[in-house]
């Protein structure tokens, strides 16, 4: 508990980074340093069962993070992943309904590494051939428009090979993750807004087609590309792969983008929230339950159903700046935050 800007998002934000290493805030880590620091650490003991282990992130911005394991300096920070396993609830969740396809992507693929680690390098893989990639394709796009000469795009083929690759798995496991989440979804619709459904998940990828085996989502990425070269020249950037998909959320018949009400559209970010809990919380360690700022956003309704559904979690962070704003359901240790200090109430 405490009023705005005093710190409350900041602490649950660092549990959040263990778990994801980013922030469900800002793209970058410069914003999480404190002004006039040159580097931010979050330390955490992380107790499962009879297990503990000591998490050291060290953050510094325009240089490369660091991390520790039990004291260990030999580790990478992609390999604290899934020590920690965190399900966020937030104000800015309202902008999976509403706001940009990279949201939505940035959503399936957090959840994607929740629930396999392994996929963070899978997706750095993507990122990086991507990135490698675009180079290539702006060049021949710059000496095309000042009349230069013609650059070998031999190596585009290789490019295409291995972003193929990465991508037809990255694919597959969001695929395999909407069918996962679909039912647990309209579940938990449902439970927020009784006869307001269905919902429906449907992924609309930029190399269309009907395999959905790793080898058939190869070979689909692979002809997209080679269709979409020509433009891709022109326009110096690659046009297909994973990252230029999107997902739709629908509502009955229709998309939840431009339809739904401001009331439907919360409920339905929550329900994407409740559905990857109950999926992390089924397929291993229970996940950490955060609701930042989230009771100010809702009606009383919403605000108790949410309640009554999170208040059996094993752990549960609430931030909040109003005593009365959390549902009496939810009674546990009370801490006031006040200019960054935490003190047990």
């Amino acid at each position: 508990m405490g009023p705005n800007g005093q710190g409350k998002t900041n602490l649950v934000e660092a549990v959040g980074y263990l778990a994801t290493l980013g922030s469900h805030r800002v793209s970058s880590d410069a914003p999480l340093v404190r002004m006039g620091a040159e580097r931010a650490v979050i330390r955490a003991n992380v107790r499962q069962g009879e297990r503990q282990q000591l998490i050291e992130l060290e953050l510094n911005p325009g240089k490369a993070n660091r991390a520790r394991i039990n004291r260990s300096s030999q580790v990478r920070p992609r390999d604290v992943l899934g020590i920690v396993r965190t399900v966020l609830f937030a104000p800015e969740d309202l902008a999976l309904i509403k706001g940009d396809p990279g949201e939505r992507r940035r959503f399936l693929d957090e959840l994607i590494t929740a629930r396999s680690p392994r996929m963070a390098g899978v997706r750095s893989d993507y990122d990086r051939v991507l990135k490698q990639r675009n180079t290539l394709l702006k060049s021949a796009a710059l000496a095309r428009r000042h009349g230069g000469r013609a650059m070998d795009l031999s190596t585009l083929d290789v490019w295409d090979q291995h972003l193929a690759r990465a991508g037809a798995e990255l694919l597959a496991q969001r695929l395999d993750l909407i069918s996962a989440l679909q039912p647990l979804t309209d579940k938990a619709y449902e439970q927020l807004a009784p006869g307001g459904g269905p919902v429906a998940l449907e992924y609309k990828p930029s190399a269309p087609g009907e395999g959905h085996t790793r080898e058939a989502l190869y070979e689909q990425l692979t002809a997209a590309l080679q269709e979409a070269r020509k433009q891709e020249i022109e326009r110096g950037v690659t046009l297909v792969g994973p990252h230029r998909d999107d997902l739709l959320f629908k509502l009955g018949q229709l998309p939840a983008k431009g339809y739904a009400s401001h009331g439907e559209s919360w409920s339905y970010a929550l329900a994407l929230r409740l559905a990857s809990y109950d999926l992390l919380r089924a397929e291993g360690n229970e996940p950490v339950l955060v609701l930042d700022d989230v009771f100010a956003e809702l009606d009383t309704r919403r605000r108790e159903r949410l309640a009554e559904l999170v208040a059996p979690g094993e752990q549960v962070l609430v931030t909040a700046a109003v005593d009365d704003d959390v549902p009496g359901v939810l009674s546990g240790t009370r801490y006031a935050v006040a200019e960054g200090a935490v003190d047990r109430v």
